[in-house]
């Protein structure tokens, strides 16, 4: 920067217009300010140079200031082109104003500029990014010429918004595709809680000739692993990126360590977390206490959290999720207390609907039942179906028929679709002897026709997650795996005799 300086010093003593290039290398450095100023002595600047600067401010997340310089680059009568209007549009999207959005899309019209595909793309993808599909979609069938990172921007755009099925349905569309085309499918999936088809879709896109999976890939099919279970396709994974080297990527190998976490393998993400080492961010820590909580570890996770906010870490929602977690498996009602009314006081964040969840699974399973239900009835938002129903669920653990009632009226008018509140009441009602109430209970599912789901597993084998309905023979290899069911059967009932058989004979 020094340098720059000297020889913008010297231009002035000499009367030399060195100034494009002067504001071109400080946008390099990056120097926006300097820039700016340079920028702001030019009489009429080119559009080339309101570009690069619109260019930097929206790399640079100063989005405002890009409105501005359009508006002074309109005033002074300097034509814009068509890549002012991509980086406008990139900047619109990121600002979440549709107003402006709409208004660049006027002006770019009457520029005449409508047949420049990277522009438009730059208008596919604003008008996606900013949850306006039909206008998204619009662009995008009015195009002539569509490239792969046309159809990867409305993919995108369907997928943020959780329509996967049209979103697959243009997926099977494109001509061709790319590793962003799989990954965008994928993180879609992934994000929207359909696991095994992320993950089918990552198993598909292994075998697509040419494409490898990207940071983003491994980031985004890696949680998949995690919510299924799938330990042996996740380690293949991991042991890809490390080959690769993309579990340098923090992101990357905070969803590893999350992975091992969830599946299981707690001693595996344990040093997966010590080898992140001081790269570890907030989501690294969270991770793993959240792992050490659901582990039963809840010792280590509350020691984990004291080392994190020794090392100057700042909680958020997640952790005192993880915390609360930790203090329910290890019946720690009052550290639970502690930590809940820390994160008002101490660290003053404002309490989430998850959190009153947590301490009511908490304070439900010690048998706390009437505090657990005033802190249901004091939560400064509408308690949801969630909330009420672990009030449920602890009070048929705890036989508390009084309040199973008040909370199965909340969850029968906040989803009365849902047999299994009715089926807990129930079950409640029987445990107590409560026989009419069975009945009753009985008599409103029929009158509903509210019938219980048929329940479902995932079982991953040889690389391949597979799902098992009950009752349901659909599945190809039907005959051979209930041949080996008999058979594991056969083998069970024979053990079974023979052990009874020693024991008559001990006993004669």
């Amino acid at each position: 920067m020094n340098q720059l300086k000297q020889i913008h010093a010297y231009t002035l003593r000499n009367g030399i217009d060195y100034t494009k290039t002067l504001i071109v290398n400080c946008l390099q450095i990056p120097n926006l300010s300097y820039a700016r100023k340079l920028f702001d002595v030019i009489p009429k600047p080119t559009v080339f140079l309101y570009n690069k600067l619109i260019q930097a401010y929206s790399c640079h997340g100063q989005y405002y200031q890009c409105v501005s310089l359009y508006s002074q680059m309109c005033l002074q009568g300097c034509p814009p082109n068509q890549h002012t209007f991509t980086f406008l549009f990139v900047t619109c999207a990121s600002l979440s104003s549709p107003h402006h959005g709409q208004m660049l899309h006027t002006h770019f019209v009457k520029s005449g500029f409508e047949f420049d595909v990277f522009a438009l793309t730059a208008l596919v993808d604003m008008y996606a990014k900013l949850g306006m599909l039909a206008s998204a979609r619009q662009k995008f069938d009015e195009m002539r010429v569509r490239d792969i990172p046309t159809w990867n921007s409305i993919i995108a755009g369907y997928t943020r918004s959780g329509y996967m099925e049209g979103a697959l349905e243009l997926f099977g569309l494109m001509p061709s595709r790319n590793v962003v085309s799989w990954t965008a499918m994928i993180s879609g999936y992934s994000q929207n809680g359909q696991y095994a088809k992320a993950l089918a879709m990552f198993l598909n896109m292994e075998k697509e000739k040419g494409v490898k999976p990207n940071e983003v890939t491994i980031a985004s099919v890696l949680p998949a692993c995690a919510n299924l279970g799938a330990l042996e396709v996740g380690e293949r994974i991991e042991a890809y990126a490390r080959r690769n080297g993309l579990f340098k990527n923090l992101y990357v190998a905070n969803a590893v360590l999350e992975m091992y976490a969830r599946c299981g393998k707690i001693d595996v993400a344990w040093l997966v977390f010590d080898e992140i080492g001081r790269h570890r961010n907030l989501c690294s820590w969270n991770s793993m206490i959240m792992g050490l909580a659901v582990h039963g570890r809840c010792n280590e996770a509350l020691e984990l959290y004291d080392k994190m906010l020794g090392e100057g870490k700042v909680p958020d929602d997640v952790t005192l999720v993880g915390l609360l977690l930790a203090c329910t498996h290890g019946g720690m009602v009052v550290k639970g207390r502690q930590l809940f009314e820390s994160m008002e006081t101490k660290f003053h964040f404002t309490l989430k609907l998850e959190h009153y969840g947590c301490m009511v699974d908490l304070l439900g399973r010690c048998g706390e039942l009437q505090e657990a239900y005033d802190l249901i009835q004091n939560m400064p938002m509408k308690p949801d179906s969630v909330v009420w129903g672990t009030l449920l669920g602890a009070c048929s653990f705890h036989g508390n028929v009084e309040l199973a009632e008040i909370a199965a009226d909340s969850l029968f008018e906040l989803e009365p679709w849902n047999p299994g509140n009715y089926v807990i009441l129930s079950n409640i009602y029987a445990s107590a002897g409560q026989w009419d109430g069975v009945a009753k209970l009985r008599k409103l599912m029929k009158g509903g026709q509210i019938t219980k789901a048929a329940g479902y597993s995932f079982i991953e084998e040889g690389g391949q997650i597979h799902k098992f309905i009950v009752g349901d023979r659909s599945h190809p290899r039907i005959d051979e795996i209930y041949t080996l069911l008999d058979e594991v059967y056969t083998k069970m009932k024979l053990q079974r005799n023979a052990t009874d058989c020693e024991s008559e004979l001990e006993g004669g």
